[in-house]
């Protein structure tokens, strides 16, 4: 092993469905047999390329600073195929897995920790064969280095992916019992960078700042203690750089110090130290070069960086070595605010994407005097915002004043809400659906037509009420007691009521993604939240002109429309619940 310095300044992971969404059209091309497996290959090979490309242009010029956090369906999955978890040589394999197939149920796919991006969760057999397959990180680096990038290989590591993964179908071991036959297949992937000449790699460990049901904090900080000194006592690998996003590490952290990997990242964004206020003091704690996560990767805010560049010299006057990152990954934000033309001016200037992000990364790791360009806007960022009449709105602050007490509790009592069902006359057991129904490709058509400019206001709210109309005939016919109107006329649950409330924006170009394929454009709470219109009454009661059954009206609740968006950092999140709540 051969001891390279770690760059200055670097990101944990960056957002891989592409600016344009160019990997998302790649894969449902290539599953709806438009394209083939050569075809998918090269455009997710274009696409990866270019991300270096823009990364590089963006300010991470060092080497191992661009992470080849490359994954066509998900980061874990990929990362159980190239240590053995699961099997699958094939792209088609691997699709098999995400997705299924007419013979084939997919795995389980959840949320990744607290965040809304969904992983495959890999089940593992009492005799399942953990075979190392290198060559699919090899292949990376390979083709970053024709391109003249030397790229930081990125896996989840031994312990988060164990913990994360669920047995198999009859299986008597549950995965981390099966930790030293990953443990091996990790050392036999390293030790082939290694032979490559990887001087850096990444494995992720945000296992230990989570609240995980298979293990208590003491049980994990164990395993750690095993599985990294098994790794990190071998010679023949990289020098590893252990992340820990998503929060503070707990009994983890001394376990890290202890154990003295190459170099350590650390979540230190506002809300992970608001949690754990003595976080900052333990990090200082640690004997490897330190990765601070001051830039959040969660949120869409503009970064304070003459606060943050304050904590990152206490921390440089405390430690050996120190270099910047982002708290998270990346892909939990879109591309660029530069892609944005239809926000509030003002507004505009308060957000930061992936790339503002990677510029405030740069500039963080080099301070003022070297980066004064970017210190000016983020002091005008940061002023702006505070003066804005946007931000605080008088009159919502006077309606929540002046609610009666109790008035945001759930009332009336259950006793009285069942008393009052009963008198709709309805069966004991009455059949409904869950409120919407496919959005047809018509009605994508019609509102495309309609935002271009090419359908009329009269003609696409027609196009709406005669698929309502075929809705409420449908459940007729199938018999269903209490019917909806099948919410056509939104674009998405969140961000339809998003974009009829003051206090929110929404994106053009703002995607998200959230499991393979699937991308969302989460709205922005900029401020206080108050209802200017009444917003689904006229559906609910056209709807129930058409029959005489029950029509119930749909809302998206106010804390599924706060989880689905990114939320204000100047403010409790409850203050945004109670200004949505009533």
């Amino acid at each position: 092993m051969t001891n390279t310095n770690f760059p200055k300044a670097t990101i944990e992971g960056y957002p891989r469905v592409g600016a344009n969404r160019e990997l998302k059209r790649a894969l449902e091309s290539y599953w709806a047999g438009r394209i083939d497996a050569e075809t998918f290959e090269s455009a997710a090979h274009s696409l990866r390329l270019d991300t270096y490309n823009r990364l590089r242009d963006l300010g991470l010029t060092e080497d191992y600073a661009i992470p080849a956090d490359v994954a066509y369906y998900d980061q874990v999955l990929e990362t159980a195929l190239t240590v053995g978890v699961v099997a699958g040589e094939t792209l088609d394999d691997e699709f098999t897995l995400a997705r299924g197939n007419k013979d084939t149920a997919p795995l389980e796919m959840t949320k990744w920790f607290d965040t809304n991006y969904h992983y495959i969760v890999p089940e593992i057999s009492d005799d399942q064969d953990f075979k190392a397959r290198p060559q699919r990180v090899i292949k990376l680096v390979e083709e970053a280095r024709a391109a003249g990038h030397t790229v930081r290989p990125y896996l989840v590591g031994p312990v988060t992916l164990l913990a994360l993964s669920k047995q198999a179908e009859g299986a008597t071991k549950s995965p981390l019992d099966r930790l030293d036959d990953a443990v091996k297949a990790y050392q036999e992937v390293l030790a082939e960078l290694d032979k490559s000449g990887v001087k850096w790699v990444q494995l992720a460990e945000p296992g230990l700042v989570a609240d995980l049901t298979v293990a208590t904090d003491e049980e994990l900080a164990a395993h750690t203690k095993r599985a990294y000194e098994a790794i990190l006592g071998a010679d023949n690998r990289p020098q590893v750089y252990l992340t820990t996003p998503y929060g503070s590490a707990r009994k983890g952290l001394e376990v890290l110090a202890e154990l003295k990997p190459e170099a350590v990242q650390v979540d230190l964004s506002v809300g992970t130290l608001a949690l754990d206020e003595g976080y900052l003091e333990r990090v200082k704690k640690l004997n490897s070069h330190v990765v601070a996560g001051l830039i959040d990767g969660r949120n869409v805010w503009a970064a304070n960086l003459r606060d943050l560049r304050s904590k990152y010299e206490d921390l440089e006057s405390s430690l050996d070595s120190l270099s910047v990152s982002t708290s998270v990954s990346l892909q939990h934000v879109p591309h660029t605010v530069e892609a944005e033309t239809k926000l509030p001016a003002d507004v505009a200037t308060w957000f930061s994407f992936a790339n503002e992000k990677v510029k405030e990364v740069v500039a963080l790791s080099q301070g003022p005097l070297e980066a004064p360009e970017a210190y000016s806007i983020s002091d005008r960022a940061v002023r702006t915002r505070a003066e804005s009449e946007r931000i605080h709105n008088a009159a919502v602050k006077a309606r929540i004043e002046k609610l009666p007490a109790g008035e945001v509790k759930r009332e009336p009592a259950f006793a009285e809400r069942n008393e009052a069902q009963k008198e709709l006359g309805l069966p004991q057991l009455p059949t409904t659906t869950i409120g919407s129904f496919p959005q047809t490709k018509e009605i994508r058509q019609a509102r495309a037509a309609h935002r271009k400019g090419e359908l009329s206001d009269a003609d696409y709210n027609a196009a709406l009420k005669d698929e309502v109309k075929s809705v409420i005939e449908l459940q007729e016919r199938l018999g269903l007691d209490v019917l909806v109107h099948g919410e056509p006329e939104r674009n998405e649950m969140v961000q339809y009521f998003a974009e009829l409330l003051d206090g929110f924006v929404t994106t053009e170009n703002g995607w998200v993604q959230s499991y393979g394929s699937r991308c969302t454009r989460p709205p922005i709470v900029v401020g206080d939240i108050f209802r200017p219109a009444a917003m689904t009454t006229e559906w609910s009661k056209y709807a129930q002109s058409l029959s005489e059954h029950h029509v119930k009206g749909m809302l998206t609740g106010p804390v599924t429309i706060l989880a689905w968006s990114f939320v204000r950092d100047d403010v409790h999140q409850s203050i945004s619940a109670d200004q949505l709540g009533v």
